[in-house]
């Protein structure tokens, strides 16, 4: 991936980068020149995070940067830099003020991210040279970030059922998986058919993508990925505006493929299941309608109450089949509700876990990588809110309270009794530029859930 190339091995002496703020900005300055502490003065240079100054030497050589920080956010501490600063290779001072040295270099590695499948880079991105040690160990997350916000970012023409199945096909033959797919008609036949209903209107088959690695006697986990590769809201119709970004309801397939890959990468001791139901949410003659009932693979009756609550259909299948196979844990990642967003806003992914021990280590996880999420409950008083008088129960209901919850308890009934569960509503999408964190497709959650993982099979 690109970014890889924005962190380096330090092999010769880089032009230092020195991060301040305003409370160590007077000892920053008293390693400086007249001539630079002039300059800084001209530039009305105040550390204010974000901000950078170009000291140059007696030469008019560059020598040094200032870049104003806020310690406690490392991550975004270098990361408007390889963007910004003069094409070339830097490294951060030890004179700089106390910052997590892994973050900091991986929030200047994502910062490096340009997305050229249609245009060309608009500059290159400058390099910071890092230790051996440090590039071993974010190289494999800046890669399975870049890979999210590459498979988000690309256009449903080119990001359709079968080019994500075609993304889960290359990732096996990395790491010698096995992979299986079952793809129209063939999704009624072997029992799948929510997935099949919610991909019919397509001229695009749908399709179950199965990814399957690792040592039989190992715990089983399962990652699934709704793979909704756009979204017209079917017969109940997204407006324009709700419309224009649904390229990227594919981001939880997404984020399920990068993390299946870091898990392998990592040789976890797990025998990984990998599912990803790829559809698109078409309209035409034969979509599926509201006040349709449809018998799901685990045998409960959905009466389909809103066409656009699709997500939770192609999962609920996908579940379903992954729960067959016992595994220790289940782990599901979707772009499933607005209510999540309303909720949260657009940076904290919404984590339900059916397991407390669980959910705390996988917050605590995010707390410690700077990749944040939000418990909200499985409150299941609110499953009355999705009752049906047909069926055992409906995708949606006339309340708009609790939308995120109710979708998740909606999903909770194709899990088990005593089986944990993890599900993440994620947004997978920056709507602007940050530090670090450009305009497009993003993973959430991703890192986070990778160390919760770690932790909880290194251990065995």
């Amino acid at each position: 991936m690109p970014a890889l190339t924005e962190l380096r091995a330090n092999r010769q002496a880089p032009t230092p980068i020195e991060a301040t703020d305003a409370v160590h900005l007077a000892s920053s300055r008293k390693r400086l020149s007249a001539a630079q502490r002039h300059w800084l003065d001209e530039n009305r240079f105040d550390a204010t995070p974000g901000s950078f100054c170009l000291l140059a030497d007696a030469n008019g050589k560059l020598a040094r940067v200032l870049v104003g920080v806020d310690r406690h956010d490392a991550l975004a501490a270098l990361a408007s830099l390889p963007m910004s600063l003069p094409v070339g290779e830097y490294s951060l001072a030890g004179e700089s003020v106390p910052l997590d040295l892994q973050l900091a270099a991986l929030g200047w590695a994502l910062g490096a991210y340009q997305f050229t499948r249609y245009r060309k880079a608009r500059r290159a991105p400058s390099t910071l040279a890092v230790d051996a040690k440090t590039l071993a160990a974010l190289a494999p997350l800046v890669e399975a970030t870049s890979l999210v916000r590459d498979l988000v970012n690309t256009p449903t023409e080119d990001m359709g059922p079968k080019h994500l199945a075609d993304a889960v096909k290359q990732l096996g033959k990395a790491h010698k998986a096995k992979v299986r797919e079952w793809v129209g008609d063939e999704l009624l036949e072997d029992n799948f058919p929510t997935i099949h209903a919610v991909g019919r209107a397509s001229h695009r088959a749908p399709r179950l993508v199965e990814l399957t690695w690792g040592k039989a006697d190992h715990p089983k986990l399962a990652l699934v990925g709704k793979g909704v590769c756009f979204d017209t809201g079917g017969l109940d119709l997204k407006t324009s505006d709700g419309m224009r970004w649904m390229k990227k309801d594919m981001g939880g397939a997404a984020h399920a493929i990068a993390l299946a890959g870091l898990v392998m990468q990592a040789k976890l001791p797990v025998r990984l299941t990998l599912l990803i139901p790829a559809v698109e949410n078409a309209v035409a003659g034969n979509a599926l309608r509201p006040g349709e009932v449809v018998m799901t693979r685990a045998g409960l009756s959905v009466e389909i109450d809103n066409t656009d609550a699709e997500g939770r259909l192609v999962l609920c299948d996908s579940l379903a089949y992954a729960a067959e196979q016992k595994p220790d844990l289940i782990v599901d990642f979707a772009t499933l509700t607005g209510a999540a967003r309303v909720a949260l806003g657009p940076d904290l992914p919404a984590l339900f876990a059916n397991d407390d021990a669980i959910a705390e280590a996988a917050l605590a996880c995010g707390r410690a990588v700077a990749d944040p999420m939000w418990r909200l409950p499985l409150w299941r008083p609110y499953r009355k809110m999705i009752d049906s008088y047909i069926a055992d129960f409906a995708n949606g209901g006339p309340s708009r309270h609790a939308g995120a919850i109710t979708a998740a308890l909606y999903m909770e009934r194709f899990i088990p009794e005593g089986m944990p569960w993890v599900h993440l509503d994620t947004y997978a999408w920056n709507d602007g530029d940050r530090p670090g964190r450009p305009r497009g497709g993003e993973a959430m959650g991703l890192r986070a859930i990778f160390e919760m993982l770690q932790q909880r099979y290194r251990s065995r």
